[in-house]
């Protein structure tokens, strides 16, 4: 962890140690099962640094090549003139149109330069751009056949769509008067030490059976957020995509945010806003792919299959029916690595989510690929060494120019060195998602009874990650939630959701247990599953049922299509409860640190008892996830001797438990060797939950103090700390 954190993120930059040469084969020191493979290592380390040595000397760096959206696509000059760039090297003639011209087809014809460049410049009037701000554009082409295409612009910055006209996105020349545009107020919050995010749709973020707003979300969502103690907010669906129902994940403009939403504005407000509470914001990027969509997306935008994607079967994605960039291609290199710089400079985006990472880094995409763990499967033929080298790149351009800046890769092989400094020879990324978690839990609840639950299986799933890669955990996210599947709270009280949580209905073993578990799982996941944890929005309070967009096969219905925070709201619920432990948990975390503290020591895992003991950050962690059996005097081991008292209580009143510990009950440690630790205290741990304590010289005498008073005083004291 030490070297990698002292290496530069960079391949052209100094790993941490003199004797680790910066040649790409520094991982090995911190994995040696990857010597077999050090020439592949060197291999697309050299690679990337060609790459970049290219771009240096043709296009003045990385810094100006990544600036391309202040020169592609609709620009305008200090003195209103318009110029409009697009790369089209199939087409034989090129015209821009709009409303501006009506629509005529000819009146505004492009020049073309040697690289397939196409230029018009269209000079101010009075003043004024000759393009009104808000109407409509389009690229009008002749091809070699005589054929003529007409296309959105690739890289505009705002399409629209009029679904009584047409399904077909519009471009939209967008361009405010200089009093409606959005000037930033607040500054960026430092880069977090733990990330606690809060995984968000800006349009299913309301109960109401309808496409909630970005002006929406700052106001209601964003306090809530912040409430509930996530310091990093990871906005989904905002690239536009022309089928709603893709989540997200079906991109056909990369420079324009969704507009079903709002105006560009109103997403800049909303980030501006979420900055001044101190809270980072990601975007979830997808150039894994591209939406097939040719009338307003990028498919065969000249009239080629080729353009910015691979030809033919190599440039389709078999599952995902979309078409797979060409990594390999000076310009397209230049259009995605712009689009990173494009979210980062105009709407101050913090860092990035990278979706479909799997599908980047092989040429098989992960299709049919069941990855066991042996390293002969994350190099050899079946890599997309253009896709890793594309990754590496984009990862030294965004941490050399913004060195806050937070990148997280969703990949479910479990390459290596994914999260490795580039120096060393990683891909450069901040975190991976740790995507079996959740696997396990949905897994367990559909196939095991409770007492079958396996504690080794469950430890090692939650500490199974490669050393020194940072790790995002969470024990549902998105995908568990989608149609065909259900959120965790669903899966475990079923039915009885709908009848009995209501404080006014009898609390039934099934709401009991349900309520239990959702809170073991969450807390023992945050405690022992990685650098960083993850909650999609809404499953904090055990959100029911599933996610399901309107679409043709459910009548375009909204009711999955949305969050019901009424439910936690109303105080005659039971989901408030689970609301409760959330945010007690999030604003402990943010006390005591042990996200990025070192990874826990797990003292107990014992199949009978159902029991799990590790240490933390300093905190002592005990679960029973027994379905029947409480243990009284319970001895645990513990390295630091002193007095404990619990912080963190499970079975507290206020999150729907039973009070079973009296709150300001301490625990003395016995210097006698316990389960390999020097003490041991004893405890009582009553069925299906878990405690969390520090030693008593960890723990402020104000917190003490609240221990006494209940919830509402102990989150607002951690809170201000």
């Amino acid at each position: 962890m030490a070297l990698n954190q002292a290496s530069d993120n960079s391949v052209m930059g100094k790993t941490g140690s003199s004797d680790v040469p910066a040649d790409g084969t520094g991982v090995i020191k911190l994995d040696p099962w990857l010597l077999p493979f050090r020439d592949a290592l060197k291999a697309r380390y050299s690679h990337a640094q060609d790459l970049i040595k290219k771009i240096n000397e043709t296009e003045g760096g990385l810094d100006e090549f990544s600036k391309g959206y202040t020169k592609f696509g609709l620009n305008v000059s200090g003195n209103g003139d318009v110029t409009y760039r697009e790369w089209a090297p199939n087409a034989k003639q090129a015209f821009l149109m709009g409303d501006f011209n009506d629509w005529n087809r000819e009146s505004v014809p492009m020049t073309r330069d040697d690289f397939g460049v196409w230029q018009v410049t269209l000079p101010a009037k009075e003043g004024n751009t000759a393009i009104p701000h808000n109407t409509k554009v389009k690229m009008s082409m002749v091809l070699p056949s005589g054929d003529r295409i007409e296309r959105v612009p690739a890289w505009i910055t705002r399409v629209t769509q009029d679904i009584k006209v047409s399904p077909v996105y519009d471009g939209t020349f967008w361009n405010p008067p200089p009093s409606e545009r959005y000037h930033f107020k607040n500054k960026k919050p430092s880069k977090p030490a733990s990330v606690r995010i809060y995984e968000a749709h800006v349009g299913i973020s309301s109960p109401e059976l309808r496409i909630t707003t970005y002006k929406e979300f700052t106001q209601n969502v964003l306090p809530r957020i912040q409430r509930l103690g996530y310091n990093v907010i990871q906005l989904m669906a905002i690239m536009e995509h022309a089928y709603y129902a893709s989540f997200g994940y079906q991109i056909n403009s990369f420079f324009a945010a969704s507009s079903r939403f709002g105006t560009p504005e109103e997403l800049m407000e909303l980030i501006d806003t979420a900055h001044g509470m101190g809270i980072t914001v990601l975007l979830d990027v997808v150039h894994s792919h591209a939406s097939k969509n040719f009338d307003d997306g990028l498919n065969q935008f000249d009239g080629t299959d080729h353009l910015y994607f691979h030809d033919g079967v190599k440039g389709r994605h078999e599952l995902w029916d979309s078409r797979l960039f060409n990594y390999a291609h000076h310009e397209v290199l230049r259009f995605l690595l712009s689009n990173l710089r494009y979210w980062m400079d105009v709407y101050q985006f913090d860092g990035f989510r990278f979706d479909g990472v799997t599908s980047m880094l092989y040429k098989h995409h992960g299709i049919g690929t069941g990855f066991s763990g042996g390293y002969n499967e994350y190099f050899g033929s079946g890599v997309d060494e253009d896709g890793v080298v594309y990754l590496m790149v984009a990862n030294e351009m965004l941490h050399q120019i913004y060195p806050e800046c937070i990148t997280i890769a969703e990949d479910v092989s479990g390459m290596p060195a994914l999260c490795l400094a580039l120096s060393l020879g990683g891909i450069g990324f901040d975190y991976r998602l740790a995507m079996a978690i959740p696997d396990l839990f949905i897994k367990w609840l559909k196939e095991k009874e409770d007492i079958e639950w396996d504690m080794g299986a469950l430890c090692f799933t939650l500490t199974d990650r490669r050393h020194g890669e940072k790790t995002i955990a969470y024990a549902e996210s998105h995908d568990q939630a989608l149609v065909g599947d259900k959120s965790l709270l669903m899966w475990l009280c079923d039915k009885e959701l709908y009848t009995h949580m209501s404080k006014l209905t009898e609390f039934t073993p099934v709401i009991e247990r349900g309520l239990s578990l959702h809170k073991l799982i969450r807390l023992v996941t945050h405690g022992l599953g990685g650098e960083g944890y993850l909650n999609f929005e809404g499953n904090e309070f055990g959100h029911p049922e599933w996610l399901d967009f309107p679409r043709d096969g459910n009548d375009n219905s909204y009711w999955y299509a949305r969050r019901q925070f009424n439910l936690p709201d109303d105080e005659l619920l039971r989901y408030q409860f689970l609301n409760n432990f959330d945010a007690a948990m999030q604003w402990t975390e943010e006390k005591y640190g042990w996200l990025h503290s070192d990874q826990a020591y797990v003292s107990l895992k014992n199949e009978k008892d159902k029991v799990i003991v590790f240490e933390r950050a300093g905190l002592l962690w005990i679960f029973n996830f027994h379905p029947t059996g409480s243990f009284a005097d319970y001895r645990v081991g513990v390295q630091q001797s002193g007095t404990y008292q619990i912080v963190l209580d499970t079975d507290d009143t206020a999150f729907a438990g039973f009070g079973r510990n009296v709150k300001g009950t301490r625990f003395f440690t016995t210097p006698f060797e316990w389960n390999g630790r020097k003490n041991f205290i004893q405890v009582y741990i009553p069925t299906r939950t878990a405690i969390v304590s520090p030693i008593e010289s960890n723990l402020p005498a104000r917190l003490l103090t609240s221990l006494l008073l209940g919830l509402g005083t102990r989150i607002n004291l951690v809170k201000s700390w």
